[in-house]
């Protein structure tokens, strides 16, 4: 039995090390965890390996991919090459677990910006299942999947819960319930946080994730958007929401708090920075919540079959993107005859914000 363990998402900037030295130096911070893959194709800085690697060896370091895309409908030589990567990776350091994000993003050229939500569909569950499998076969620790903060629509937001639930079951694995990601979905379709937090299932909630986030004007002269852009404080609301939270998550290991490295870039910034750390490490010691420790994971060993595809959800998938990226008018997008995808139900301010999030990570 014991309290979550309290860490940060680590960011490659030198200013981000510098700015969270303090809390490296009195060991406040428990655990780190690492996006593995954003340095696939680069070379670690040496002080950077160096942290990792102290972290690694005392097993308190966990994986979080970005860009393995669990609903692509093809299954591409990317994929294959990202779980080769994956290997050599876990060769060179040892993670307590890994996880990924719900939704896809690496259809066609579109390699960055935000992952896109897919509807419940037995197709779209099929291919998750599979993609999640194949991440599951390449380790030899648990895989757990993190809650998106963008929809399309209230439905997106009410069945994410049920189909996360699903996904998991096959390999036995875990949720990363990020709250800012429900603070966004909360804001942005007028849902209480603890309404859209019900519906998920909390007993496989393994770590959780805070963070801030900025707004967005609205095109439509409607309240600003939110935006989960890890550049800001941790809202009060998901601060207060924290407490309730904890004692539902009876599986829970790990609280990490995300921060974008360059965001630290000054005295006021970082002293916000650190209130936040400490606010959210005294709600954990008082929080009545404790890890059970009765979760023993066993890696569930299954055939590998061929990959399940759907020619027709990658059309869509394409097609939607390019339309997303084109800026095609608003009106077209809702009629266009889709058949897994269901535009007519969507929010036209959310499809002009996908709109512009493409824009700005694909500018060519």
């Amino acid at each position: 039995m014991g309290k979550p363990l309290l860490g940060l998402s680590m960011m490659p900037e030198a200013d981000f090390v510098s700015a969270i030295l303090p809390i490296l130096q009195n060991n406040s911070v428990d655990v780190l965890e690492w996006s593995f893959d954003t340095f696939y194709d680069a070379q670690e800085p040496e002080w950077l390996s160096g942290l990792l690697d102290f972290y690694s060896e005392h097993n308190r370091l966990l994986g979080h991919g970005v860009y393995y895309s669990l609903f692509d409908a093809r299954w591409t030589e990317r994929q294959e090459g990202w779980l080769k990567k994956l290997k050599e990776e876990f060769r060179h350091r040892k993670y307590n677990h890994i996880t990924e994000h719900f939704g896809f993003m690496n259809t066609e050229n579109f390699h960055q910006g935000v992952p896109l939500p897919v509807p419940l569909h037995f197709k779209t569950l099929q291919i998750g299942k599979d993609r999640l499998k194949r991440l599951q076969d390449a380790v030899e620790i648990p895989v757990g999947v993190e809650n998106l903060a963008f929809s399309f629509s209230i439905d997106d937001v009410k069945e994410q819960g049920e189909f996360l639930d699903k996904l998991l079951e096959d390999i036995d694995g875990f949720l990363i319930l990020d709250l800012h990601n429900i603070y966004c979905q909360s804001w942005n379709f007028d849902i209480s946080m603890q309404e859209i937090i019900r519906l998920y299932p909390l007993e496989k909630v393994k770590e959780i994730h805070l963070s801030g986030g900025s707004w967005q004007e609205s095109a439509y002269g409607k309240k600003p958007v939110r935006r989960d852009t890890h550049d800001g404080s941790i809202p009060e609301e998901i601060l207060n929401v924290l407490p309730e939270v904890l004692p539902q998550c009876h599986n829970l290991e790990y609280i990490i708090i995300e921060r974008l490295g360059h965001t630290l870039n000054t005295g006021s910034k970082k002293e916000a920075f650190f209130h936040d750390f400490n606010r959210v490490k005294e709600i954990t010691q008082v929080s009545d919540s404790h890890t059970k420790n009765q979760k023993v994971w066993h890696k569930k060993n299954g055939e590998c079959v061929e990959p399940v595809e759907d020619l027709l959800l990658y059309e869509e998938q394409t097609k939607l993107t390019r339309m997303l990226f084109d800026g095609t008018d608003i009106q077209s997008v809702k009629d266009h005859g889709f058949h897994y995808f269901k535009p007519e139900n969507w929010d036209e301010e959310m499809i002009t914000t996908a709109q512009q999030i493409i824009k700005k990570w694909n500018p060519y």
